[in-house]
């Protein structure tokens, strides 16, 4: 079988970066991507997607990347589902990145102490 994404698109917000407890970084971004062909209005729709980063990955987005930064991900779709709450099941499907490019970058202002 065959699991493979390959997106490029516009973070819509800065990555959101945390360490569990063994550890590991992980990240959740939400990417822009247009679509290739017009609507019948004339106009190109754009796909938002959550995707999931782990350690460097995750820690080097976090650190180079923010909202409006273009960036190409290469991964695998994941579906899975957890009980929140209120006691209702909640499904998530995501793109768990296995690679990351930066296409353009913005390095994080450093606040000076």
């Amino acid at each position: 079988m065959i699991n493979k994404v390959i997106l490029v698109g516009r973070l819509t917000r800065d990555p959101d970066l945390k360490y569990l407890e063994d550890g590991n970084a992980v990240a959740t971004i939400n990417l822009a991507v247009n679509r290739n062909f017009k609507n019948s209005q004339g106009e190109y729709e754009t796909d938002f997607l959550n995707c999931t980063l782990w350690k460097k990955n995750a820690e080097n987005t976090a650190n180079y990347c923010r909202k409006g930064s273009v960036i190409g991900v290469t991964g695998r779709i994941q579906s899975r589902s957890y009980e929140n709450k209120e006691g209702t099941r909640v499904y998530v499907t995501e793109v768990v990145a296995e690679g990351v490019k930066f296409l353009s970058t913005q390095k994080k202002e450093v606040a000076a102490v």
